[in-house]
């Protein structure tokens, strides 16, 4: 079996300023994958991912109080919104200590040097780097300095960005992921480019490679995985119509299940590089199958002729490329036409 993928849920802002939000969430991440067609339980994701902002390294001042009047709006200026969706260290250090009491990694998303001060309360297992923060190489710089492994989102870079990104980092650690990722949301199809996840193992086969998806649905991370993706992240969210700009472009409690599931049976379904017959269709061949056998009656002592043979079902028998061991050869008792031909039938 391949190795498993590492599957990261986004909580992102979709907590929508709330703990409570945030371990709703975990819960159902946490919950149980069962494939119902087979009975078979599978991994479940391994991983939530929180954003961590420091709003007085976010946007400039005029930015911070432009009117911001939607129906998606959590204040009537873009820094309030800001503000009511941001929790503290203290919070997300109660997060992550329910993450941890369900089994699942934790990963922060920094967005600017100050946001390590979370390092005070606890380590991530991973810290992430924005695809919009790529090119920030003082944030990557402190980043890696703390020697904990780094994602890296490509959203909205290229190769140039990226090695200079890794430049940065490995100076300090080579424990790097690099998501193939398009800054697009939601992500139009014809845009995707899943090809560079395979563009990406061949020419950074160093790091572990893996996907971020912004897509509608789960079929895009599903074939990520089939291209080689040993990563997935997906924004997550309790409900898809709750107020807030990332809810309709994520995926809800069934869609995570979806996803996962599909994910895990892909991980099966990709198996070796190799052509050979599976175990798993013995019984159907020995069903389906033709094997040789008679067109007309054959007496007892009758000599075998291929103008005798043709092929039928069941396949428990000898096979047309075997007929050389029926010709010529004398039957031993009546066989009557249309009768799979064994070699106990014939003399040796």
């Amino acid at each position: 079996m391949n190795q498993s993928t590492y599957i990261i849920g986004e909580i992102g802002q979709n907590h929508n300023g709330s703990v409570e939000i945030a371990i709703q969430l975990i819960d159902a991440v946490a919950q149980p994958v069962v494939d119902n067609l087979f009975g078979e339980k599978l991994r479940p994701m391994d991983a939530i991912k929180l954003t961590r902002r420091d709003l007085n390294e976010e946007l400039s001042a005029s930015a911070m109080m432009k009117p911001y009047v939607n129906p998606n709006s959590f204040g009537k200026t873009y820094g309030e919104h800001r503000a009511f969706l941001e929790l503290n260290d203290e919070q997300h250090f109660e997060i992550f200590r329910y993450a941890k009491s369900k089994g699942l990694d934790f990963v922060e998303t920094l967005c600017a040097r100050g946001c390590l001060s979370i390092l005070r309360y606890f380590e991530p297992d991973r810290l992430k780097v924005a695809s919009r923060d790529l090119t920030n190489l003082p944030l990557l710089e402190g980043m890696a300095e703390t020697k904990i492994p780094m994602i890296l989102s490509t959203g909205m870079g290229g190769r140039a960005e990226l090695d200079a990104a890794l430049e940065v980092i490995t100076r300090h650690h080579s424990n790097i992921s690099i998501l193939h990722c398009l800054s697009q949301y939601p992500s139009e199809y014809r845009n995707i480019n899943l090809n560079t996840i395979t563009y990406l193992l061949e020419h950074y086969p160093e790091y572990t490679i893996g996907y971020s998806d912004h897509s509608i649905g789960i079929v895009i991370p599903a074939m990520a995985v089939g291209l080689g993706a040993r990563i997935i992240e997906k924004h997550i969210t309790l409900d898809r119509n709750m107020k807030g700009t990332d809810h309709r472009g994520s995926l809800g409690v069934e869609g995570i299940y979806r996803m996962v599931r599909d994910i895990r049976n892909v991980e099966m379904a990709m198996g070796e590089k190799a052509f050979f017959i599976s175990d798993a269709v013995n019984e159907t061949r020995i069903k389906l199958e033709r094997s040789l056998a008679t067109i007309r009656p054959v007496k007892t002592g009758d000599v075998i002729t291929e103008e005798n043979l043709h092929m039928l079902s069941p396949g428990d028998g000898l096979k047309w490329n075997q007929r050389h061991e029926v010709v010529g050869r004398k039957a031993v008792a009546d066989i009557p036409a249309d009768e799979v031909i064994y070699p106990n039938m014939l003399t040796v």
